[in-house]
């Protein structure tokens, strides 16, 4: 059982509001979603494990059981380029929960256009794999989001 973190404070908002459908429709995988908090400025490790795709305005760390989890920064953030996001770890480094990855700016990401809600999204997973899943109310960085069987 692998219990998945906030990686950042904020609300809960579940995938179901993500305003895109490739995660509100969980295309991706199960998971939820948080609205962060406008000075948010670190995202950290939702579990321990190895960073295998790392990107300004994503990433995804694997767990010793081979859960990958994904963290995106945002909608349609990509298009930013990188710009106001700083990432703090390399591909293929192993990190534990709680450890910040990328420090970035919600309040400049929605001055930009876009949207800061971010998706934690268990990759490869159904839906009856996650339990306890949080899809409401205010989460800090560390609180328990799911757990994936």
């Amino acid at each position: 059982m692998t219990s998945v973190t906030s990686p950042l404070a904020g609300k809960a908002i579940g995938l179901a509001a993500v305003p895109d459908p490739v995660f509100s429709g969980a295309m991706v995988g199960p998971g939820t979603a948080i609205d962060p908090e406008r000075d948010a400025t670190e995202a950290v490790a939702p579990v321990d494990g190895v960073v295998v795709s790392l990107h300004p305005h994503a990433f995804v760390v694997v767990d010793s059981e081979g859960h990958g989890v994904l963290t995106h920064l945002g909608i349609d953030t990509v298009q930013l380029n990188g710009e106001g996001f700083e990432l703090l770890v390399n591909k293929g480094d192993t990190v534990q929960r709680g450890q910040t990855v990328v420090r970035w700016n919600p309040a400049a990401v929605e001055a930009a256009g876009k949207s800061p809600v971010c998706p934690i999204v268990a990759l490869e997973a159904t839906a009856e794999a996650l339990t306890d899943v949080v899809e409401d109310g205010d989460v800090k960085s560390g609180d328990a989001l799911f757990s994936w069987k």
